[in-house]
């Protein structure tokens, strides 16, 4: 197995931040969208990562997309197109607040592995001009 550089270890972390913004986006398209039933609903999205360990130097992965736990709000809305037998409409379970800090989040975790490219760049160019 061929040791881990400081592009690969950044290049997993910025792959993760992407999954984890793509399911950011994808909560707040989805914000307020309406079921007919509660099954239907939408769910909040989720990434789990783990953490895979090499020679003392950590990467991280995404080991699956989870949806939330939290269940969709039953709104009484009868004249509604989707309404069920009871009158019932369902909404998804999206806090967009909440969306908004990950996706504010995410954006700097991913800024900060740019950096660490960038760095790691130049560090290796200082070096080689010191060969010459």
């Amino acid at each position: 197995m061929v040791p881990l550089s400081v592009f690969d270890i950044a290049a997993r972390a910025m792959s993760a931040q992407l999954v984890r913004l793509n399911t950011t986006a994808s909560n707040l398209a989805n914000a307020g969208s309406i079921a007919g039933s509660e099954a239907t609903a939408y769910r909040p999205l989720k990434p789990v990562f783990a953490s895979h360990y090499d020679r003392g130097l950590a990467t991280v992965d995404v080991e699956r997309i989870a949806a939330d736990t939290r269940a969709p709000e039953r709104r009484h809305q009868p004249t509604h197109p989707l309404a069920d037998a009871n009158g019932d409409v369902w909404v998804a379970a999206v806090d967009t607040n909440q969306e908004l800090v990950e996706m504010t989040e995410t954006a700097r975790q991913y800024a900060n592995n740019v950096e660490v490219m960038a760095t790691a760049k130049a560090l290796m160019l200082d070096t080689l001009r010191m060969g010459k």
